[in-house]
């Protein structure tokens, strides 16, 4: 599992300089003086080809998730990893490249599926870190062992609280599209996603706790 593991960050982190290497020739095409607010109107054919570029990095993520992982867990775990790993290094990468981001509170641009999602890049970044930390925690655990199983309780969490998150990404999308600059993101709408899908996590880690500790007896 550990090998698996270093050979699936290699991979996203091999992704992510791919990904920042084009977003750069983009940026460089359509914003020649620094990426900014509103967004300039794609080509119809540049804006097809960009949409199938995105759905071709989320197919890329689990195809190697699904080659990585032996069972559902591994799979689903090897894709948050890929997910978050590929997210982090993709800023890092783009200020290696275009000294991008200023700031962690610099807004960006983040997907177009199925409407632009927009946030402050702090936003997307505590994200990722959630993933690789939550998916690392449980991929810890089923390597000493412990059969990962959640209730139906914590995985409506979890998903409820991802599903607030995407909404938080995407309820202003229209200001993206007419402002210098979206006035502010849903940091409420955002922080209560988080907590909600954290809240399932650690529930589920302490009910398989409670599991190990009754087979144990």
């Amino acid at each position: 599992m550990q090998r698996r593991l270093v050979w699936l960050v290699t991979y996203a982190i091999a992704m992510a300089y791919l990904e920042s290497a084009v977003v750069a020739d983009l940026r460089a095409l359509y914003y020649p003086n620094g990426f900014t607010f509103p967004l300039v109107p794609l080509p119809r054919n540049m804006a097809v080809i960009e949409i199938g570029r995105e759905a071709a990095t989320l197919v890329m993520l689990l195809a190697v998730a699904a080659i990585c992982g032996a069972d559902r867990w591994e799979r689903f775990l090897s894709l948050c990893i890929a997910f978050g790993v590929w997210d982090l290094f993709y800023y890092v990468w783009l200020w290696v490249f275009i000294q991008w981001p200023s700031s962690l509170f610099t807004w960006d641009i983040l997907f177009l599926i199925p409407v632009p999602w927009i946030g402050p890049v702090l936003a997307p970044v505590v994200i990722s870190v959630a993933l690789v930390a939550g998916a690392g925690w449980l991929w810890l655990l089923k390597a000493r062992g412990t059969r990962l199983h959640f209730s139906p309780v914590n995985w409506t969490l979890a998903v409820t609280g991802g599903c607030l998150v995407l909404v938080a990404f995407m309820v202003d999308f229209e200001e993206a599209q007419i402002k210098a600059e979206p006035s502010a993101f849903q940091w409420g709408l955002f922080a209560a996603g988080l907590l909600l899908s954290l809240s399932g996590l650690v529930r589920g880690v302490c009910d398989l706790r409670e599991m190990d500790s009754g087979s144990a007896m």
